[in-house]
């Protein structure tokens, strides 16, 4: 029987389903192998990574890591998660090693190598050259009856009981736990050198990691003579005015003696509108709202922005210690310095 375009169609779909549920299932099968080898790790962390961890913390000198191919990048990625946490760590290519760049190694250093399978030709050619110079030897090692575990001051077990590369060729479940490794043994040198946000964020000052942590509030408010104020008795006409010029939607209301009394905002203005167009009898101080939200000097910008999102505000006051106006952020400014994203810098 012949079929009609609906039912070639149908099967087509039909198809594309079962398609689609196989795809689904090898993803699904990827993340399992590789979780499980995440998994094993576990068991592995003894005192073997104690004393890697020991040598680690008491060098004098830099924490040299290298490796090949896949190993390298992971190596560059391990390197670059110990430079943000608080452990100096470069980055050494074998081959450049042997042609001049091992010069960089010094004796109060510490040298990480991480290999697969443990004999790479070009790891194997350096352990005579690391040994010569005294230099301790961390392997993050997947055989552990290699030569290059055999040599290192600490060996450390990253093997895998498959790959999740069908063929078990392509390095994934390998890659996957030595770079979980070398995180653990960066996070524990992290609590170890009690290393702090702080020291994190001035490693890291062009992101908004950095942002949040370092940048105070005084580097984006408005101040000197760019300061909206104004007295409670001003009709509420200059006040309109003061805040026009200034143009931060908002305007402080002083006493006498330069201290907070309130302040006037495009909003007050809005409910008031709503009750009365005839604004001629009423001053500042009938407008404002009394004990404002504010903020002090030196207060973090993030914590500002968090104070505004609280209270649905769009602009803050910062006060001195004696309450007088030193400053006004608005939200906008915030927004500009890069505070409401979530870059990791």
């Amino acid at each position: 029987m012949a079929w009609d375009d609906s039912s070639k169609d149908s099967f087509q779909k039909k198809a594309d389903l079962e398609n689609h549920k196989e795809i689904i299932q090898k993803g699904k099968e990827v993340i399992r192998i590789e979780a499980g080898a995440v998994a094993d790790l576990e068991q592995r962390i003894d005192e073997s990574f104690a004393r890697a961890i020991e040598l680690i913390f008491s060098c004098k000198g830099r924490v040299i890591i290298t490796g090949v191919g896949k190993s390298g990048i992971i190596a560059r990625k391990i390197v670059a998660t110990m430079n943000s946490t608080g452990t100096p760590a470069v980055f050494l290519h074998p081959s450049d090693a042997v042609h001049g760049d091992l010069g960089m190694v010094r004796k109060d250093d510490v040298v990480i190598c991480v290999s697969k399978s443990g004999d790479t030709p070009e790891l194997s050619h350096l352990l005579p050259m690391f040994k010569q110079l005294g230099v301790p030897i961390v392997s993050l090692v997947g055989k552990m009856q290699s030569g290059l575990a055999r040599e290192s001051t600490v060996p450390l077990d990253a093997s895998v009981r498959e790959e999740a590369c069908p063929h078990d060729l392509a390095p994934t479940s390998s890659t996957t736990a030595t770079l979980v490794l070398g995180d653990a043994l960066a996070i524990v040198l992290l609590r170890m050198r009690q290393f702090s946000k702080e020291e994190f964020a001035l490693y890291h000052p062009g992101g908004v990691l950095g942002k949040r942590l370092l940048l105070k509030i005084d580097e984006l408010m408005v101040s000197g003579e760019g300061i909206p104020r104004v007295t409670a008795e001003v009709p509420l006409r200059d006040a309109i005015m003061e805040m026009t010029t200034k143009r931060l939607g908002c305007t402080c209301v002083l006493r006498e003696d330069g201290t907070l009394e309130g302040v006037i905002t495009d909003g007050d203005l809005r409910r008031l509108l709503q009750r009365t167009s005839d604004i001629t009898a009423i001053n500042a101080g009938m407008v404002m709202t009394r004990k404002p939200k504010t903020i002090s000097q030196g207060t973090l910008a993030v914590v500002a922005l968090q104070e505004m999102e609280s209270y649905n505000i769009t602009q803050v006051i910062v006060i001195d210690e004696r309450n007088r106006p030193v400053g006004v952020v608005h939200l906008h400014d915030l927004v500009k310095a890069g505070l409401g994203g979530e870059d990791s810098g």
